[in-house]
């Protein structure tokens, strides 16, 4: 099996572009520089630590420490998403729905993948 088989690290996946997409071609110049990179960066951290910490997963503490980072910066991309909404960077509201849904139900997804690590974890060795 591969990261790439589990469904939050596939959800990620799908907002980590969609909110590429939306920073490079629906922003105003000044905030790609601005929120448009901390948003970018941190949906990165989101799908990068699923990675890592599935990489890790034969030490449970690892894996956890790793979906707990994945979870708190999809927390941080939310809010740096609801600053563009409120600052009227993002006028497309419909876009901006469409997102911060996925955003939540990926937390939703998240704190029960680790939930399950912390109560099922079986390691390798």
């Amino acid at each position: 099996m591969s990261y790439k088989n589990l469904e939050i690290w596939q959800l990620a996946r799908d907002v980590f572009i969609e909110i590429h997409e939306l920073t490079i071609s629906k922003l105003p110049k000044f905030e790609m520089y601005e929120v448009g990179s901390q948003i970018r960066r941190s949906v990165k951290s989101v799908k990068s630590n699923i990675v890592e910490g599935y990489g890790r997963r034969y030490y449970k503490q690892e894996f956890i420490h790793h979906l707990i980072i994945a979870l708190a910066s999809n927390d941080e991309t939310i809010d740096h998403l609801e600053t563009l909404l409120e600052t009227k960077s993002l006028s497309d509201e419909i876009e901006y729905a469409k997102i911060h849904s996925k955003l939540e139900m990926l937390g939703k997804k998240l704190y029960p993948f680790i939930q399950s690590v912390e109560k099922e974890h079986i390691s390798s060795r």
